[in-house]
Order: structure tokens, then sequence, then C-alpha cells
């Protein structure tokens, strides 16, 4: 008799828990060996486990009371919903964690949208119930606290209040009644065997056995030898090997409709594949796939080495290959020579995707400043997306600038209300309030602000009790303008910037003193200037170093003293006229930095 399957992802704001609530379904369906046994095991890569977020999502099968549980461990940091809304593509139940302590987040409120767009049967489960304050041995969060949790997230998510759950994932408490309701409430997956076909929801690449599908098969069944295309592609291959998650990749004879597993393709250009893509042995139709991940933060990636540069190619490649969110294209008009202009979905993600590629690449980057993407209608009514400064057309064929605009959430306890009320005081925000003495502020802001460090500016105002989210709405006009930035008297792009007019001064002062203060000293004077259009809004003077010329000159008439000065200063106007700068990669990165 065929075991039943249940296929469900935990989702959840960041730090609430689903890491360690994935060790206690490990443990409790023996699908590791307690002595094997690490936290966030499903966390593969090292700096997962690092800084104790999950960033990639992680599917692993399980056994328990006869039922086969796939399940898939995703991440909860808003710059990676993208992972989330694939995992949902996949199963059918979602477990909903929810700290106690914190109550619902501005992230959760969003993956549990992303759950109810996808119809999945959500479990509700208020985490942490263990949290007791050792000083008193009193209740650090009051079983009253915890009752408005479980009401509230009851609400949320369209559940009664007696169906939320009360665990502890630190020390098991509970846990096994999480199982129970996965297997009695989560429906069945479909099982249709007319038309052979699956869903890839992710890749892996191994330089043995080239491309591995991540797939959720909705029909038929697929084992080793099959001949099978890829729709989208239109690529065709033979099945090297199939298998399940353990969460380590075990071989098996086949795959069947509702299960979740893998195939080894036997495909090794990684440009012939597509998460959201669907296998099949024939012509079908195509299973509905992913929205295409739009990125939204841009940076310059340079390696220090040029002979780098196709290492550094083939590395993004290879991380395209499980992350569609990244993006990118050849960019050679920088100071920093050839390299790639990259998109990410944020600047977590960013710093990710840059820190994987020193590690698992070996290689050495340079970086330039994150900018983002605005719409430029021009005199002849074309309008076209710069995401470059590089890019950006002159003044005079500009008709209309517009910029990105967010909707922002922010969820808050009250007594800071006042602070973020400051600090978001030009957005005029709509306040409504969640109860258990937190309020919800929605406004709209341009992007460009929420990268100024938008994010830090609000943990540091609500001591770190503020969370939020936001996403892309659309663009509106602005009146925008390109500050370019001027070293003796030559545009250096790297430190030019797209910049709202009114704040081009005080920027542009910014940038020249901070320029000044890292610049390193030529033999003649160097003008650092600030320009926008035509005008000139800001200067600082790099002084040239000087050698004691009148060192060696002891006694005699002061007329000696002043021909060798007049002599010297003859010198370096000549050097100033012919010298070049060449910008020291070191400058750049100190800049880059601040």
């Amino acid at each position: 008799m065929k075991k039943q399957i249940r296929n469900f992802c935990i989702i959840s704001h960041i730090d609430h828990g689903k890491s360690t609530l994935a060790d206690r379904f490990l443990e409790l369906t023996a699908t590791i060996d307690k002595k094997k046994m690490r936290p966030q095991f499903l966390d593969m890569m090292d700096i997962e486990r690092e800084r104790g977020i999950t960033i990639k999502l992680q599917p692993v099968r399980m056994e328990y009371q006869g039922c086969i549980l796939n399940m898939i461990d995703t991440p909860g940091h808003v710059d990676f919903s993208y992972e989330v809304s694939r995992s949902l593509a996949a199963i059918e139940g979602a477990v909903l964690l929810v700290d106690v302590s914190k109550g619902i987040q501005a992230q959760t409120l969003a993956n549990l949208q992303l759950a109810k767009e996808q119809k999945v049967k959500v479990i509700p489960v208020v985490n942490k119930i263990d949290l007791v304050d050792q000083t008193t041995g009193g209740l650090r969060v009051s079983q009253e606290r915890a009752d408005e949790v479980a009401e509230e997230i009851a609400k949320a998510a369209g559940v009664l209040k007696e169906e939320v759950i009360f665990i502890s994932a630190k020390s098991g408490l509970n846990v096994e009644k999480v199982l129970k309701a996965i297997i009695e409430k989560v429906s069945p997956p479909q099982k249709n065997f007319q038309q052979e076909k699956a869903l890839i929801f992710d890749f892996q690449y191994d330089p043995y056995k080239g491309v591995i599908a991540f797939v959720r098969v909705f029909g038929g069944r697929f084992s080793k030898d099959n001949e099978v295309f890829l729709l989208n592609s239109q690529a065709k291959t033979k099945i090297k090997e199939v298998g399940c998650f353990v969460p380590q990749l075990q071989a098996q004879e086949q795959l069947e409709a509702g299960e979740i597993g893998y195939l080894v393709l036997g495909i090794k250009n990684s440009d012939q594949v597509k998460i959201g893509d669907t296998v099949a042995k024939e012509k079908v139709e195509p299973l509905p796939g992913y929205r295409e991940a739009k990125s939204v933060v841009f940076m310059g990636l340079f390696p220090n080495n040029s002979n780098d540069w196709d290492l550094l190619k083939e590395g993004l490649l290879k991380l395209k290959l499980n992350d569609p969110a990244l993006s990118f294209k050849p960019e050679s008009k920088s100071v920093l020579g050839r390299g790639f202009v990259c998109g990410f979905l944020g600047l977590l993600h960013a710093e990710i995707v840059i820190e994987r590629l020193k590690r698992e690449y070996n290689l050495n980057l340079m970086t330039s400043a994150p900018s983002v993407c605005y719409k430029v209608i021009d005199t002849s009514n074309k309008e076209q997306m710069i995401c470059s400064v590089l890019d950006w057309p002159d003044a005079s064929k500009i008709k209309k600038t517009l910029e990105q605009i967010c909707e922002l959430k922010i969820i808050l306890p009250k007594e800071y209300l006042g602070a973020v009320l400051a600090l978001l005081e030009e957005k005029s925000p709509k306040v409504k309030s969640l109860g258990l003495d937190r309020n919800i502020l929605e406004c709209q802001i341009p992007f460009r602000e929420i990268m100024d460090n938008f994010y830090d500016k609000l943990k540091s105002s609500t001591k770190g009790f503020a969370s939020m989210d936001y996403k892309i709405v659309g663009f509106k006009e602005a009146n925008l303008v390109k500050l370019e930035i001027l070293i003796a008297g030559k545009v250096e792009e790297a430190f030019s910037t797209i910049v709202l007019k009114d704040e081009a001064y005080e920027k542009g002062k910014a940038i020249v003193e901070k320029l000044e203060s890292v610049f390193l000293p030529q033999l003649f004077d160097v003008p650092l200037q600030a320009r926008v259009g035509g005008d000139i809004i800001a200067r600082r003077t790099v002084r040239a170093r000087r050698k004691d010329v009148t060192a060696g000159l002891y006694g005699g008439d002061y007329t000696r003293k002043k021909k060798v000065l007049k002599k010297q200063r003859r010198g370096k106007k000549k050097l100033k006229e012919r010298g070049e700068i060449k910008m020291p990669q070191e400058v750049v990165w100190k800049m880059f930095r601040s």
C-alpha cells in the first residue's frame, strides 16, 4: 500500500524560529541521527549558520505515522520573499509561525498573503511559549499576552482561535501536535497519472552531474533514462538520476505524482534551464510558473585582478541558476575597469551574493555604490529605464523624470509611534491599531529613501522593536538631476549620482568633502567639484605636495629664494596642464565604504 503524502512549508518573519522548528521535526521523525544533529540543520551554507538566517529554501523528506512529509524550510527576510513564493507553488499546506513575544510582524502578513493567493491550507502556530524570566521565575510573556497573539493570528489566518497551536520549538513542547495537524488538515496531493509533468522550483549545480532540478511532480512518473524536455527552453535530455531529499540527495527508482524530489538532467549549460519551467515527456500544457523576479537595487561588481573577469562571469551564471532574482550585464565604462552591473532584490540580497562569490570562487571584488532605477521621458516623448548613472541622458534632452515609489508598512509598539512619525513626517502615514499595544503605519515613500539606510534609522529610533515590509507600486514624477563629480576638471562617473534637485547642494558638498579627506595629494593642486548641469555647486581643493626648494639656500639676498620659488610654481603650472589623474582604487573603496 502506497504511503500518503503531505507537502508543506514553514513561513514566518525572520528570527521567529523556523529553522529551530525544522530541527525538531527532523528529530521527531528520526530523519537525522541524534549524533549527527546540529542547530539549523537545514541551513546548508556556512554563511547561513554564521548569520543565523535562512537564505535558500531547503526541501527535506520525512516519514511519520505512515505518511511521507515533504517539508520546505523558507527564508523570513523581505529580500528573500521570492523564495517563499516558489515554495508555496509546490505544496498544499503551510505552518505559519509567530513569536509570542513579538506577535505578528510585517513579513508575517506578507507571507500569509502569499499563502492565501496560492490557496494553501494555513496551520497557525505560536512559538516560544517557554520564555521565562530566570531572575523572578515569572513568565516574561503573560498568558493574557499569549492569548492575544493567538487571537490575532487566528483572525489574520481566518481560523478559529482554538485551532492555534502553542509550542516551544526550542524544547520540543507540543511540536508533535503540529505534525499531527499537518497530517489531519493538509490535503494530500491530487494524483494524475495521465500526463507526465513536473514543476521546477529550484536548481543546484554539480560540477560532475551538471544541473540538478528540484521538482514537484504534478502528473505521471519520472525515472532514470526517461527522455524529457523543458517546455520553456525546448532543451531535450535524458534523466541521469531521480531521488528525494533526506536532506542530502538520495537516489531512488522513480518520482510519481504528488512527490517532491530531484532530477539530474545531465545538462551542463546553465543557460538552458530556468526556475518555473515544466519538465515533460511530451508536449503538454505547461504548469503555471512564477512571476519574473525584478531586480530593484543595482551595483557594479569588478574583480581586483582583471584576469578574473571570466571567473566572475562563471560564478554569476552558477549563482543565477538557483537565484533567478539575480541579474547581471557586462560593464566596461567604469573607472574600476571591466566588470558587471548586477541587479538584486535588496541590500541584504546583494551582500549575500557578493559574500558567496568571494567564498565559493575565491574572488577579490570591488563594488560600486548601490543605485535604483528611474524612468526618463525625453523631448521626443520616448520613455527609457535608467538603472546606472552612466546611462543618464544629457539634461537638455530630458522632458520628465520619474522615480520608484514603495508602499511601506511598519509594525511597531505604540511608545515609539512619535519617533517613527518624525522619521516619516513628510509622508503623512496612515496609523491603524493592531491591538496588543501596537500600531501599523502605512505610507508611500520613494525607493531611494529605503536604500538610504532607512531600515537602520527605523531600528535605531525604535530600539529594534519595529519591523517593516515594502513593495514597489509604481513610478511618480520627481525633479531628478545628475550630480556630477569632477576631479581636475574631468567627470568621474564612479562618484556621480542621481539626486533630487532640492537636495543636490547638500549631497554635492558632502561628497567633495569626503573625497578631499581620502584623496592622495599630487604634485599640483587638484580641484574637486560637484556640478549640476553647467553649474558648479560645491568645491574643495587638494593642495599639492611641495618640496622645500629653499632648504639649501643659506643667507644672501631674498631675491634668490623668490627666484627658486617662482621656478617651482612654473613647473607645477606645466604639470597641471599636462598631468593626468589616475584614480587609485583605494580612494574609490574608501568613498563607497562611507
